[in-house]
């Protein structure tokens, strides 16, 4: 008896210790196990509770009837599936007639506390079938990323979503992409690792980056163009349409729209030319969008006009040639001046990290996902890289970026450099590489010999 007091202690020990310092380790030990056992067992009671359930069938009250049974209960979904997975549980619900995916939805937070799970959230796969994923503790707190991660050219991981899944940047799904932040909110961790994990495809990097280069021309090595000031930002902006007008140009003489030709090998985008004509697509990343759109002097606002009308552009027009936006700032309201507000039409990707106001919030979702507003403002200070991504379809999300070092995204910029592709009209904005400066004479006598 000793002897099982003792380990059930060390047991007991062992769970409340993993619980307190890895969370991740006591989910797949012990609290999987818990998690499937109380779901089991209060599924009934809790769905009843919830107002997740509905009466019996006329048909089964006649048949009770005639049967002389007792009155059937009222019928809760039913379970298609229980899968547990490394972050939590999953549920796949079977919806009895007369139930609503709002319903479960609406019940989320009822579930929670009724399961002791950290989080649950809901959606509708198809008609009459719902999943529910649930966590199990707080996966934003300690961004562990999955082992395998799908990769695609243009869909790339960027970040970890509160349920559990991997938030993707698909640039097919979603061209074009706005992320808000405060000072200090993560916002530049977001981009570094968007840059990290897009060096390692075939895709051109393309960035423009006032604040003198500080946070792009260290990823030099993996640009085909970069541009560190307003007026140099402008030149590089034409060029880009430029590109892309030529790119239409190659589209239209390769549509091959004739009779003989069936419709699927019609050419409408880069995506559909042969592999040996297709152009290589670009992301273009602007580091902060108000230093293009402020302005002093008449020249500035000129400037300006005409960096913001290129950047309209190629909102619109860019993505059938394979150009993708990624414009990044601390606020991006109209307060920047005419052509910003039809700029931010185009951006259906939208990422909203910590922001010091509301009205900051209403820039991002304001259009498109209300909802999303009170929770971009309660992202709190001491959760750096935390934010709110939304998208056109009113749907969102709190995710947050595994920590990436500026040291670790120049390293995989520098070890990716060789997949920098050359484009012709870009070729005067290629970041020049400086040679490592020589030692001076006296640290090169100090500096040992090599054999």
């Amino acid at each position: 008896m000793t002897g099982f007091t003792t380990a059930l202690l060390l047991v007991v020990t062992t769970a409340g210790v993993l619980q307190w310092r890895r969370p991740a380790w006591y989910w797949l030990t012990f609290g999987v196990a818990f998690a499937v056992l109380r779901v089991a067992v209060r599924y009934r009671s809790v769905m009843d509770a919830c107002g997740l359930t509905v009466p019996p069938s006329r048909w089964r009250l006649a048949l009770a009837r005639a049967a002389n049974r007792p009155v059937p209960e009222s019928r809760a979904p039913r379970i298609l599936r229980l899968r547990p997975t490394r972050t939590g549980l999953i549920l796949r619900l079977g919806l009895r007639p007369g139930q609503d995916a709002f319903d479960v939805a609406a019940s989320c937070d009822r579930l929670r506390h009724s399961f002791g799970m950290y989080g649950v959230t809901s959606r509708e796969l198809r008609s009459g079938v719902v999943e529910v994923r649930m966590t199990g503790y707080d996966v934003l707190r300690r961004v562990q990323m999955p082992a395998k991660l799908e990769r695609t050219p243009t869909r790339v991981p960027v970040a970890l979503r509160e349920d559990g899944a991997v938030h993707y940047r698909d640039y097919r799904t979603v061209p074009h992409a706005l992320t808000l932040g405060a000072t200090k909110s993560g916002k530049s961790v977001y981009q570094r690792n968007l840059v990290a994990e897009l060096a390692a495809q075939p895709v051109a990097l393309v960035g423009i980056d006032c604040k003198q280069g500080v946070e792009l021309y260290p990823l030099a090595r993996r640009f085909s163009a970069l541009a560190d000031n307003a007026d140099t930002a402008a030149e590089l902006l034409d060029a880009l349409v430029s590109h892309m007008e030529a790119v239409y140009q190659l589209i239209r003489a390769e549509q091959r729209i004739t009779a003989d030709v069936p419709d699927a090998e019609i050419a409408a985008d880069i995506w559909d030319l042969p592999q040996h004509l297709r152009p290589v697509p670009i992301v273009l990343l602007v580091d902060e969008v108000a230093d293009l759109a402020l302005f002093n002097t008449k020249e500035e606002e000129k400037r300006r006009d005409r960096v913001i009308t290129a950047l309209a552009r190629l909102a619109q027009l860019g993505r059938a040639a394979g150009i993708y936006l990624e414009i990044c700032g601390q606020r991006f309201g109209s307060e920047l001046g005419k052509g910003i507000t039809m700029l931010r039409a185009q951006l259906t990707g939208r990422t909203a990290h910590r922001v010091n106001d509301e009205p900051s919030a209403n820039m991002a979702f304001g259009d498109i996902a209300p909802d999303a507003v009170l929770a971009a403002v309660q992202i709190s200070p001491d959760t750096p890289g935390v934010a709110v991504a939304g998208d056109s379809t009113g749907g969102w999300a709190r995710i947050r970026s595994p920590h990436t070092s500026l040291r670790k995204a120049v390293d995989a910029c520098n070890r990716h450099a060789a997949l920098t592709p050359e484009l012709p009209k870009l070729a005067a904005f290629r970041p020049a590489l400086s040679l490592p400066a020589p030692l001076p004479d006296a640290a090169a006598k100090a500096a040992p010999a090599v054999a």
